[in-house]
């Protein structure tokens, strides 16, 4: 429980289907100075407070289990070295896949829970012969299958996810009838400890060795001007840039070895291929070579015709039947098939950055 409307409403929905429910929160992050200055994020102190508020009204068990240590050290650390690395982090990724589905799941499990259910807007089925299947959730504006690709098949037995056949308009309706004080509570967009998006003071105060300036170059090396730290960029950003051109420029290439953020024309972002050394498969079988997907580079992407280049287990080729614009290394490539069912996915490699 975030403390948010999606998960108040999973409790409320399977108390009444007359599961016994028990509320389980993560404290996360410090967010002291980020209130202190005016901040907005989840999982703060205040959405544990409404958490635990929702689950007195349910008249439910509620726990918080403080997981700084582990978020800081998976999840924040990870972020700052994959920038450190010239890289875009997703690190909604990164906490779904080591906080809520392997510490948090341990967790449950300890409490004797028969599975851990959450918010997320995807679907989980089960097939004929027991294996679990992933797929997009109903509400294409909402779907989170995205973030979920990490998840393992012995995890996704254990998980329920029962707002995936919802819209998030129906929630809120759920969330009136159930009466929870979270129905018209407003989503933080920002990621959770970065408030209001800020990332400039963000490494000001952890990492502010990812802050040192350096060129900024043409796709000739020409030299424009001068850039604040590649920690606050990345591949596609046109606006504060900070140099001027007879036409718009893109970042198009981040080079941490020479601390240099090469720019160029929004053609020079297209590309037609990305390679994964570290992923994950959900299918039924292995990965075969071209095999035909779906594949999602940012999560806002609508799923594009694709085929696999199978490296021996070692790695995946993604090629795309059209080119696609600003391929991010350090980002997610989400792969589904024709039926909205997530086959697995992995981080994009620098190779064709």
């Amino acid at each position: 429980m975030s403390g948010g409307v999606d998960s108040s409403v999973v409790a409320a929905y399977l108390l009444e289907q007359g599961y016994e429910v028990i509320g389980i929160t993560m404290q996360l992050w410090d967010h002291g100075d980020s209130m202190a200055a005016g901040g907005k994020t989840c999982c703060a102190l205040d959405d544990v407070y409404d958490a635990r508020q929702v689950a007195s009204r349910l008249g439910i068990p509620f726990y918080v289990v403080n997981m700084e240590s582990l978020f800081h050290q998976a999840v924040v650390r990870d972020f700052i070295e994959t920038y450190r690395k010239g890289q875009t982090p997703n690190p909604c990724v990164r906490c779904n896949q080591v906080l809520k589905f392997e510490a948090l799941l341990e967790k449950a499990k300890a409490l004797g829970a028969d599975f851990l259910a959450t918010g997320h807007y995807a679907i989980q089925k089960t097939s004929s012969n027991g294996f679990p299947r992933l797929y997009r959730g109903v509400d294409q504006n909402k779907d989170q299958s995205y973030f979920l690709f990490a998840t393992t098949v012995v995890q996704l037995k254990f998980l329920r996810f029962p707002l995936g056949t919802l819209t998030k308009a129906q929630t809120r309706t759920l969330a009136e009838k159930y009466d929870l004080h979270v129905a018209k509570k407003q989503e933080s967009q920002d990621v959770c400890f970065v408030p209001d998006g800020n990332y400039d003071a963000f490494f000001k105060t952890h990492a502010p060795e990812a802050l040192l300036p350096g060129p900024i170059v043409d796709h000739n090396g020409v030299h424009l001007g001068n850039h604040k730290g590649l920690s606050c960029y990345t591949v596609g950003q046109r606006r504060g840039l900070g140099v001027s051109a007879p036409h718009p420029l893109y970042v198009i290439a981040i080079v941490p070895e020479t601390n240099t953020l090469v720019v160029g024309s929004d053609d020079a972002l297209m590309g037609s291929r990305l390679t994964l050394s570290r992923y994950n498969w959900l299918g039924d079988s292995s990965p075969v070579e071209d095999q035909r997907i779906l594949a999602k580079i940012r999560y806002a992407a609508q799923p594009q015709p694709a085929r696999l280049k199978n490296w021996q287990d070692i790695g995946l080729e993604v090629i795309f039947d059209q080119p696609q614009r600003a391929i991010a290394p350090g980002q997610a490539c989400v792969f589904y098939d024709e039926s909205d069912r997530v086959l697995g996915g992995g981080w994009i490699d620098p190779l064709f950055g």
